[in-house]
């Protein structure tokens, strides 16, 4: 009796499969897997044996004819079986002494999804243990688009926008390293951006659905350079200043245009509230969802830029000064006009490149330090007590030739994530990388390393290898959280990027959304900048002076 009804309800069970209705959404979700694990899996599709942009096309109107669970089974089947046999190969034996990180990794779909009959998911386990293997790996000959052209794509086209976002979206599944930390699900992102990919009516719609979708990386190194919206084009309008949020404010941090400042009574230090009627929370809301950033500092730098630019000519500022709120009708300018300095005052300082301040205490600005310039650095400030190095910036690669100088031996500072290639979705730990060498008369005094949300990848990373001394003390605020090298993607109309490699402390620690902790935090405060104060400059040299 127990074997009829077992009978029966497999019977059953295999109908209600036949006959369930599945939406658009659910097969494009299941197609975009099935199509990117393909494009990586398969033997012959990884080689380049099949235009495999073309195949997703020419697949497409068959998936839409597909109403029910089996009927799209069948079409996967039949698309696979198609791409011919394949070889069943000696079961892949990992590398020795390769250790490798699969927080990335989750191929559980092939067997879990309810829209594939289980003989779908028995071909996909099939391909995944007789997997595509290559020699390839990451290095300058890299192309993230394996056999494909996504250059020249017609966005007005809904297929070629379904192409791009499935593109892009196993491009992030299979080699971003950093998905395991993201807020959202990369699968929700897939089941929520592709309703804004469909339903786009125009470039500024499609644009915008990418900068929605690719702001889920939570990654600071993600931009999205429309090439039609640059800065110089003719119609975009600047505020003649550079602002920050300090104390949930926006304050004036630094004068572009000096002659504009003075007839609109710009300072430093000033703090805005309003832009057109719309207050600086409003806009961080608006924009929250369209830039990547790795955690709230870096989020709110991003937005600053945009607030401060628009294609409006004349523009309401209002400003809160001693309690009371004035509006400003401001003319913006181009970026030419609203970044020059007409009365030539110095709004602009010339930055030295390094100095000795007041009680012995050495200076370095690493962002426009040279490795030229070291040399001449290291003999002007070897007899100081300390030496601040300013990171609130991005250094020129001069890294290298400083840890030489502040190193008494070899230390390696950080370690790796690089996709594997014949495992996609998984990664493998390299053995990282090293600074400094063995010296005798390595520098002996304080190290002071100054870092605040400016602070970003190479930054970071100079900031790790700059703690191996020994005698380093980090001071300011959380970094922009954005490690490692960039994989960038060129399209013909648009350009973004992510973070290519994962960067670690040789001990795993994690830098990425969390960026390099500071030993003593300190922000800048609306009082100081209106002082004219480097607080952040003041309490390191407290620090060198007293200890604490």
């Amino acid at each position: 009796m127990k074997k009829i009804t077992l009978f029966f309800l497999l019977i059953f069970s295999q109908i209600s499969f036949g006959q369930a209705k599945i939406t658009e959404n659910e097969k494009l979700i299941a197609t975009c897997k099935v199509w990117g694990f393909l494009k990586y899996y398969h033997p012959k599709v990884a080689n380049g044996d099949f235009n495999w942009d073309n195949q997703l096309l020419e697949t497409l109107p068959k998936i839409e004819k597909a109403h029910t669970k089996a009927e799209f089974s069948v079409v996967l089947e039949n698309w696979i079986d198609d791409l011919g046999a394949i070889k069943e190969i000696a079961p892949v034996i990992p590398e020795k002494d390769v250790e490798y990180f699969n927080k990335n990794f989750d191929l559980s779909w092939i067997n879990s999804n309810k829209l594939f009959s289980k003989k779908l998911s028995k071909k996909l386990k099939f391909i995944e243990n007789n997997r595509f293997q290559t020699d390839e790996e990451m290095g300058p000959g890299y192309n993230p688009f394996k056999n494909g052209n996504y250059f020249d794509l017609k966005y007005d086209d809904k297929n070629s926008r379904i192409l791009w976002l499935f593109a892009y979206w196993n491009l992030v599944e299979y080699f971003f390293p950093y998905k395991y930390v993201m807020d959202q699900k990369w699968d929700v992102t897939l089941e929520k951006a592709l309703p804004l990919i469909l339903d786009a009516k125009n470039d500024d719609d499609f644009y915008k659905a990418v900068r929605k979708i690719s702001a889920k990386l939570d990654d600071s190194h993600v931009e999205l350079a429309v090439y039609k919206n640059n800065k110089f084009e003719a119609n975009r309008r600047y505020f003649p200043a550079n602002c920050k949020i300090i104390e949930n404010k926006m304050v004036i941090t630094e004068i572009f245009a000096d002659s504009l400042a003075q007839a609109y009574d710009l300072k430093v230090g000033d703090v805005i509230t309003k832009i057109d009627d719309k207050t600086i929370p409003e806009f961080v809301s608006e924009y929250r969802d369209l830039y990547a950033a790795s955690n709230e500092p870096a989020l709110l730098d991003k937005v600053v830029r945009k607030i401060l630019n628009g294609y409006a000519d004349n523009v309401n500022v209002e400003f809160l000064k001693d309690g009371h709120y004035t509006t400003k009708a401001m003319v913006w300018f181009n970026y030419h006009d609203s970044h020059r300095n007409e009365f030539k005052k110095g709004a602009r300082k010339k930055k030295e490149k390094f100095k000795v301040l007041d009680n012995n205490i050495g200076y370095v600005n690493m962002g426009i330090l040279k490795s030229a310039n070291v040399p001449d650095m290291i003999q002007a400030l070897k007899s100081t007590k300390a030496i601040v190095f300013d990171m609130r910036n991005y250094p020129q690669g001069t890294y290298d030739d400083i840890a030489k100088f502040l190193n008494a031996h070899e230390e390696k500072f950080a370690i790796y994530t690089y996709p594997d290639f014949n495992y996609p979705g998984k990664f493998k730990w390299t053995k990282g990388s090293t600074c400094g060498s063995e010296n005798k008369d390595n520098y002996k005094g304080k190290v002071i390393v100054l870092l605040n949300e400016d602070s970003i990848s190479q930054s970071e990373w100079t900031a790790m290898c700059f703690q191996t001394t020994g005698n380093t003390t980090v001071i300011g605020s959380q970094t922009a959280g954005a490690d490692g090298n960039v994989t960038e993607l060129d399209f013909k109309s648009f350009h973004t990027r992510y973070s290519g490699i994962g960067v670690y402390y040789p001990d795993k620690r994690e830098t990425q959304r969390i960026g390099i902790v500071p030993d003593i935090e300190i922000k800048p405060t609306i009082k100081g900048i209106q002082e004219g104060k480097d607080e952040v400059l003041d309490r390191a040299l407290v620090f060198i002076e007293t200890g604490v």
